[in-house]
């Protein structure tokens, strides 16, 4: 196994799961993708650029639940700033599946 991790660093990564509240189209970005608000409790309500359009309809989005990291430095895509990264699996042809918790969970829960 390659680029292996400590504990220390594990610890480090807080992925935290919230709500998604918007989710817009996003025609400045290079490959087809959404702008998702998603609302973390406690942790605040943070912005997200997310290619997740082959599988996922906008209004379908709003009311999810998603794990997302946190506490990376937010990160300029085209005119957006986006402030945590949502998690997925991607599969083939790179279509991504959004990871969630299998049951609601309260907005900012962290993932252990």
């Amino acid at each position: 196994m390659t680029n292996e991790l400590n504990w220390a660093d594990f610890e480090k990564v807080e992925m935290r799961v919230g709500t998604i509240l918007a989710a817009e189209d996003f025609p400045k970005a290079k490959k087809p993708a959404y702008q998702l608000t998603i609302d973390f409790g406690e942790y605040g309500v943070k912005k997200s650029s997310a290619q997740i359009t082959k599988l996922y309809q906008k209004e379908d989005l709003v009311g999810k639940q998603v794990v997302a990291v946190t506490n990376f430095p937010s990160k300029q895509i085209a005119n957006f700033i986006s402030e945590c990264l949502v998690l997925g699996v991607v599969g083939d042809e790179k279509v991504v599946t959004l990871l969630q918790p299998e049951r609601q969970v309260p907005n900012g829960s962290r993932v252990a």
